[in-house]
């Protein structure tokens, strides 16, 4: 029962969405329909007016947004959001460094930590972006920051990843090749993503809901 007004303005009316533990849950609907709105609350970028959020059986609608990742979700976002003056390395490094808790001081030397060094090269060698790992981030193309985004989204091993449009913006060659990539990415976990195109959305998608006007007018599968 979610609702969020801004200022009267009604975004979302009642929204009810399940999304069952393993499976790869898609939102559609056209533009304004309130999709990044409801992504924004469930991870504390928004609050409610009403309703509640409850994920691994705790109610986090109050939660503030780094206490829900750490609870194990994560996000990617409609704008690209990588930190354009690290290297590749640099960015997924950041992540792992947050998914081990690791605390560093004047003392502490990042090139020392082994066990943070294998898994940012798993990570990248995930996202096949070994090549450009010593690469800044605002000099790659937009289609290899898009992959930048995905390994900072799953490089803090999350239970529950939401992508907002991952393919937006992208060709129709860099969107089909990106289709195994979140397919691999995903596998074993809970995913739920925003999209447009309905290749993407009929790809991956177990189940789809449907939001229009700030109202869900239809959950099913694929074929429903």
């Amino acid at each position: 029962s979610l609702a969020k007004d801004f200022s009267g303005l009604l975004v979302l009316s009642r929204i009810d969405v399940r999304v069952m533990e393993g499976e790869r849950h898609a939102i559609i609907g056209p533009n304004g329909a309130g999709k990044t709105t409801l992504f924004n609350i469930i991870t504390g970028f928004l609050r409610p007016n009403k309703g509640r959020i409850s994920f691994l059986d705790r109610d986090i609608t109050h939660w503030p947004a780094h206490r829900i990742a750490r609870l194990g979700l994560a996000r990617s976002f409609q704008i690209i959001n990588v930190f354009p003056k690290m290297t590749v390395y640099e960015n997924i490094r950041s992540a792992v460094i947050s998914r081990f808790n690791r605390r560093f001081n004047c003392t502490s030397l990042l090139d020392r930590d082994k066990e943070t060094e294998r898994e940012s090269g798993r990570i990248l060698d995930l996202l096949r972006l070994t090549d450009v790992r010593n690469v800044l981030a605002a000099e790659l193309s937009y289609g290899r920051q898009r992959q930048v985004e995905l390994a900072l989204t799953v490089a803090r091993d999350p239970i529950l990843i939401m992508l907002d449009e991952p393919t937006a913006g992208l060709s129709s060659e860099e969107t089909r090749k990106a289709i195994p990539f979140i397919k691999q990415i995903a596998e074993g976990k809970t995913l739920v993503i925003v999209e447009h195109d309905m290749d993407v959305v009929f790809n991956l998608a177990d189940r789809i809901t449907v939001l229009n006007d700030g109202r869900v007018l239809a959950t099913g599968s694929p074929d429903e």
